[in-house]
């Protein structure tokens, strides 16, 4: 298997507004991702906005990368260097990440939280990436340690699982091979680091795009249209306030990037709704996030 690479050393599905028609969609996008890293939590507006704008030409599929015992290894540095790596990460691309979490609260075991993801996956894809999202913010916001089983079930409760069967995967065989898989996948494709995405366009033989490191939205964009082979137009960006209610809780980044305004419009217009008690701002170490609260 080849592809061009596109590197750098350091860098769901909506209903309607052009969210996604439910057509074949023809690009198949991976996205090597582990769930502690922050550079990959600052990948979550571009994929939202090309979600949004070009989402009926593609599928997601996240993957988790690494190997099993470097996910525990990688993190047996110094807290206080993990710490700064994080702070700088989240004040650097506007989506918090508190490091804060490495001094006060470790997260013990990377491993278990990425067996967790695969367990959460066994109910589905979407049930998979809200979980995904969810021990995410648990982390990079409320700095929990997303190894303790009792957060991880929490998370789940919280992104709309079965939480007996949730229960019962996060210790299966089924869990580890899934993460096995991915693991495997990883190897194949050559991803030795997070986030990596590859692009592959199912009706053509050529080889895909791997793309390693954060870019602009822009590069992601140019990708998609080169290996789409066509120069589509983006589709419809639904009302601010469906966005808030199908997401229903999001970075003021993400909101900036996927409307196109300055982080200053984004609480301009959330002060609307925050007014019409439609939604509650939460405050966090770097930036702001949003809830819905409306019905």
């Amino acid at each position: 298997m080849g592809w061009k690479s596109l590197d750098r050393d350091q860098q769901t599905n909506g209903t309607s507004s052009g969210f996604f028609n439910l057509t074949k969609r023809p690009i198949e996008i991976y996205v090597f991702i582990d769930p502690l890293c922050p550079e990959c939590w600052s990948l979550e507006p571009f994929l939202k906005k090309l979600t949004i704008e070009y989402g009926r030409f593609f599928t997601i599929r996240p993957v988790i990368s690494g190997s099993l015992t470097s996910l525990q290894e990688s993190y047996g540095r110094k807290a206080e260097n993990l710490k700064k790596e994080w702070d700088h990460t989240g004040s650097r691309t506007g989506m918090c990440c508190d490091g804060d979490v490495w001094l006060e609260n470790p997260v013990a075991s990377p491993l278990a939280t990425s067996l967790a993801v695969k367990a959460a996956e066994l109910q589905g894809k979407k049930a998979g990436m809200r979980f995904l999202r969810k021990v995410q913010e648990y982390v990079f916001l409320d700095k929990k340690d997303i190894s303790n089983e009792g957060v991880l079930v929490e998370c789940a409760e919280n992104s709309r699982l079965d939480v007996a069967e949730f229960k019962r995967d996060l210790h299966s065989d089924a869990a580890r091979r899934a993460l096995q898989c991915d693991m495997k996948l990883a190897g194949e494709m050559e991803v030795d680091s997070t986030p990596t995405i590859v692009i592959f366009n199912e009706s053509e033989e050529d080889a895909g795009l791997k793309i390693t490191g954060l870019y602009s939205y822009d590069v992601y964009v140019k990708v998609l249209k080169e290996m789409l082979q066509k120069d589509p137009k983006p589709g419809i960006k639904p009302d601010l306030e469906d966005f808030l209610q199908h997401y229903r809780f999001v970075a003021n980044k993400e909101i900036a990037v996927v409307y196109d305004w300055t982080e200053q419009e984004v609480k301009h217009e959330m002060k609307k709704l925050v007014l019409k008690q439609k939604v509650r701002e939460v405050p966090v170490k770097h930036g702001a996030f949003w809830k819905y609260i409306g019905s």
